[in-house]
Formats: structure tokens, C-alpha cells, sequence
């Protein structure tokens, strides 16, 4: 039976249509892959499923019936929930908590025949309506804990059970293996897999097209608006797919040559930095490590282990309460991102609105904001407007950035594009020294390999990249030597060519030797000499 059907389904934004007549088929008790570039309309398709916006015209069937999805209520009400890639949860709470929040269980007192409900709420029903849904569904998670305390593994399975709770059928996750270890990813598929057995309808937004392969029945290709394909999994390949989003062959592996750089110049250094957050928390603990000409070092761990606030450091935007940063043996401890820059350090920062780019600001100011005094624009203090404009038109051609016009607001474009502006940006001004966030973070396949092939064209000639990336194959097939980060240090060195995924997975949850059973790993510093 087809669960959710779409006929001509479209949403315009004025001029733009980012689903044009869109007709979607998701059989009962399948796991439905959707896939496609930034722009291309996938996330604009699953919020009108989940209410969140209002089609400009088209039908949606559940379960044969038509309905107005006026908001997630609405959805949810017809068996319809979602998981989003940033988690919506109270840190605070408990898990059961977290689950039943806005849907509490009251205390009840009979009176006769009737039963009234009290003010306060029922926390024993609570927790053992809880308890019954963890072990129905076999999700191996302790409902007293608080959030706070918990991996980002056990965070996304509160979240499944709120959609569980209020009795959801189909369950959209947008990009669900985005923040997880390898050993958490393959804890995610057997979940889906049971979620499945026992009746749960899966839509999957992703771009990891392994995992399309590994865990879909079918998938849906989204190209510029339009439903270019719909496959049976087991019938197409990650070549074929790629093919179909991009509209061209696709390099799905980086062509890399490792080297050993230890002998080179050392450029970039950390000697034993700490740095603490805005709550007074050490958050980066005695972190030491060295940067040579022409290498990439890869940083991993699951985030929220320090590596935010690392960058943060490094980029000049924390202050650094110990330990010196050396730029070419110079000291630059706690030197602005504006000195960095014109000491030739660029900077891709992790979250890209909050510290790359400003909303209020145009895609053509955007695209030069920390370099508006640079020569080929600026002259005696003056902004050339023909220079800018020429310059931004330039980059948004070579880096494929789709908008409608440059003059329009940053936010007008998609995460992806907006991403692609920092990426243009920060790889024009030629730098010397790259601090990389997340480069590929919300990115399409067809700009990943563009912009997996500048970063290797920049190690070429000679510059040295220090690579922090959630996704852990992006760190292992670009960088020469991996750096993993646990609670703020760093507890592990690899050499990239010869580790292995589930050695650098382990290192990521703070566990040193699995041979042994494991064990927690008492966290050591990391100076490369």
C-alpha cells in the first residue's frame, strides 16, 4: 500500500520553485532514500509532509486519504514525525522527560464514576510508560538519565521515542548518521531495521550515498525541483546515483598521496593551550600539537569533545587562559582573526552563520567581508562597487553558488550555497595556512569533490591545511595524520594511510584499547616534533 503519495506537488518562493510538480510514492513499511544537490528541493518536500510549509499547490495522500497539513501537529496526528539533524531536547530533562514533554501524564483521583485530573504530574506512570516503549522497541537506553549526560547516539534515539510516543507510523530523518562514530552508525541501521520489523515507515534525507546502499529500499532523485528518478536500491549503484544528482560523472574517492611530513618546516604550532567557555568551563585542556609545510592534519572526535572551542581559539574569537600558538615561530596567542588573516590564515568556521556569514548582509558583501581591503577591490580606503561585484560574479560561477541575484540577502540562499560562498571566499584569498570547520557540511556530492579537490590542490602547492570534519571518511582520505579529541585533549595520533575507521571510532568515545574490553583512556598530549 502507498503511505504517502504526492501529485504535482509545488512550492514557490516568488520567482523560485523549489518543487515543481513533484509526485512521490512511499510504499507502507519501506525505508524510502531521498537524495539530490543543495537547492535541489529535498528538505522543501519533507517540510511540507511534516507541516512546516504550505504547498502553493498539489495534493498529499496518507494512507489514501488527501490532507492539509497545516503544521506539525497536523502531521503527527496522521502518523507522520520527524527527526531533525540538530536535536530539539530540553539538556536539563530527563529522558522520559524529554519524551513526554508537552504531552505529560496528570495525576488522576476517582470520584465515583469520574475521574478527574490533577495539576500534578505523574512521574512513576510516566517512567514506566516510558520504560515500556524503550523495551518495545529495543532501544537500549536508560530513561532517568538527563540529557546532558548522554552521547549524541543515545540523544537521537529520545528523539525517535517522542515521535514513538505520540504514535507516528512514518518517520522522516533529515542527514540522521551526520554526528555519529562509525559504531554509532551501525547501532543507528539496526535500529532502523528494527523500527521497520515492527511496522514504521522510514524516509531518509542523506547525502552519504553508502548509506543509501546499506540501508534503503528504494530511492528518489531530486534535481533542480523536479523527481528525475525513482530506483529500487538494490538496482543502481553510488555511481549511478551520483550521476543522477550531479549530471555528470562524479570522483566518489579522493585520488591522495600520503606522505610523511615530519622533517618538513613546522608553521603552525600549539604548546600546551587551554581555553574555558563563556561559563567559566575549561573546555580545551593542554592541547598540544605541531602543523607542517604542505601537510594536512585531520582532527576527529563526536562533537562537543572540544573541537568547537578549539577553533575557536586558533581563529582568534577565544582567548587562550594558557599555553602559546606559534604562527612560522612567531607567537600569535590571542591574536585577532583580522591580524591572522593578514598573516595569510583563513578560516572555515564550523557554524556558518553564526561566525562566516551575516545574514542581513548581500551574497556580493558576503563574499568579500574580511577581505573588503584587499588590493584587487579596495584602493586608498575605497571600495570599488564594479571591482566587488565583477569579483563575487566571478567566484559564483567557479564555485557553482546558484542564487537568483548577488544583491539579494545571504539568507535567501540554501545552506549548501551559503556554504559554498564561505568556501570561495576563504580558498581566493590564497592562503597559506587553512583552519577548515566542517568544509563539506551541508554540501552536495558534485561541490564535496570540487572542494576535496582545492583542498588537495592547496597541500600541492605547499600550503598546510588543519582539517575538523563530523565526517569521519572526509578526515581519513584527506589528512596525513589524524588528531582525535575526547573531553577537550587530544588521546590519540594515527597515521592516516593505515588506520582503520573502527580504531579511530573507538579513540572518538575515549576508548584507548578494545582489544581488552575497553576502557575509558586517561587523555595524553599530543606534540608531533
Amino acid at each position: 500500500m502507498d503511505i504517502i503519495k504526492t501529485i504535482n506537488l509545488t512550492k514557490e518562493f516568488g520567482p523560485l520553485v523549489a518543487n515543481n510538480h513533484i509526485n512521490l510514492t512511499v510504499k507502507e513499511n519501506e525505508v524510502k532514500a531521498i537524495v539530490g544537490e543543495n537547492g535541489a528541493g529535498k528538505s522543501t518536500l519533507m517540510n511540507m509532509l511534516y507541516g512546516l510549509i504550505k504547498p502553493t499547490s498539489g495534493e498529499i495522500y496518507v494512507e489514501n486519504e488527501l490532507v492539509a497539513l497545516r503544521s506539525p501537529n497536523d502531521a503527527i496526528s496522521r502518523g507522520i514525525g520527524m527527526v531533525h539533524q540538530h536535536f530539539k531536547l530540553v539538556p536539563s530533562l530527563t529522558v522520559f522527560e524529554n519524551i513526554l514533554l508537552g504531552v505529560e501524564i496528570n495525576k488522576e483521583v476517582t470520584i465515583g464514576n469520574k475521574k478527574i485530573r490533577l495539576p500534578g504530574i505523574n512521574r512513576h506512570k510516566e517512567l514506566e510508560v516510558v520504560k515500556n516503549l524503550i523495551d518495545k522497541y529495543e532501544l537500549n537506553i536508560n530513561p532517568d538519565d538527563e540529557v546532558k549526560k548522554l552521547s549524541i547516539g543515545a540523544k537521537q534515539k529520545v528523539e525517535i521515542l517522542k515521535m514513538l510516543y505520540r504514535q507516528v507510523k512514518i518517520l522522516i530523518f533529515d542527514e540522521p548518521t551526520a554526528v555519529l562514530t562509525p559504531q554509532e552508525i551501525l547501532v543507528f541501521y539496526t535500529m532502523l531495521r528494527n523500527l521497520k520489523a515492527k511496522g514504521t515507515t522510514i524516509i531518509l534525507i542523506t547525502h552519504k550515498l553508502q548509506e543509501v546502499i546499506d540501508i534503503s529500499d528504494s530511492v528518489t532523485v531530486i534535481k533542480k525541483g523536479k523527481v528525475v528518478a525513482n530506483l529500487a536500491t538494490k538496482n543502481t549503484t553510488k555511481k549511478q546515483l551520483a550521476q543522477l544528482m550531479v549530471g555528470r560523472d562524479v570522483l566518489l574517492n579522493v585520488s591522495k598521496t600520503y606522505a610523511d611530513y615530519h622533517n618538513q618546516e613546522s608553521v603552525y604550532r600549539l604548546e600546551h593551550v587551554s581555553t574555558i567557555n563563556r561559563n567559566g568551563v575549561e573546555v580545551v585542556s593542554d592541547v598540544s600539537l605541531n602543523l607542517h609545510r604542505g601537510e594536512i592534519v585531520g582532527i576527529a572526535g563526536v562533537e562537543g569533545n572540544g573541537q568547537s572551542e578549539l577553533l575557536d581559539l586558533m581563529s582568534g574569537l577565544l582567548q587562550s587562559t594558557q599555553g602559546k600558538v606559534f604562527l612560522h615561530n612567531q607567537d600569535i596567542t590571542n591574536v585577532l582573526p583580522e591580524k591572522l588573516r593578514k598573516k595569510h590564515m583563513a578560516f572555515i568556521p564550523e557554524d556558518r552563520y553564526e561566525q562566516g556569514l551575516c545574514r542581513d548582509m548581500t551574497i556580493c558583501d558576503n563574499m568579500i567581508a574580511g577581505y573588503h581591503d584587499s588590493d584587487d577591490i579596495c584602493h586608498m580606503g575605497f571600495i570599488s562597487a564594479k571591482k566587488k561585484m565583477d569579483k563575487a560574479e566571478r567566484l559564483a560561477t567557479k564555485y557553482d553558488i546558484r542564487l537568483n541575484s548577488l544583491k539579494d540577502k545571504i539568507s535567501s540562499l540554501s545552506g549548501g550555497n551559503a556554504q559554498k560562498v564561505i568556501i570561495a571566499r576563504e580558498f581566493a584569498s590564497d592562503p597559506d595556512i587553512l583552519i577548515a570547520a566542517q568544509p563539506t557540511r551541508g554540501v552536495d556530492i558534485g561541490a564535496i569533490e570540487y572542494i576535496h579537490k582545492s583542498l588537495l590542490d592547496l597541500q600541492n602547492h605547499g600550503k598546510s591545511i588543519l582539517l575538523v570534519s563530523s565526517e569521519l571518511s572526509e578526515i581519513m582520505s584527506l589528512s596525513d595524520r589524524i588528531l582525535v579529541m575526547y573531553k577537550g585533549r587530544i588521546i590519540g595520533q594515527l597515521d592516516a594511510k593505515n588506520a582503520s575507521r573502527e580504531e579511530v571510532g573507538y579513540l572518538m568515545m575515549g576508548i584507548i584499547d578494545n582489544k581488552e574490553g575497553g576502557s575509558e583512556h586517561e587523555s595524553q598530549n599530543v606534540i608531533d616534533e
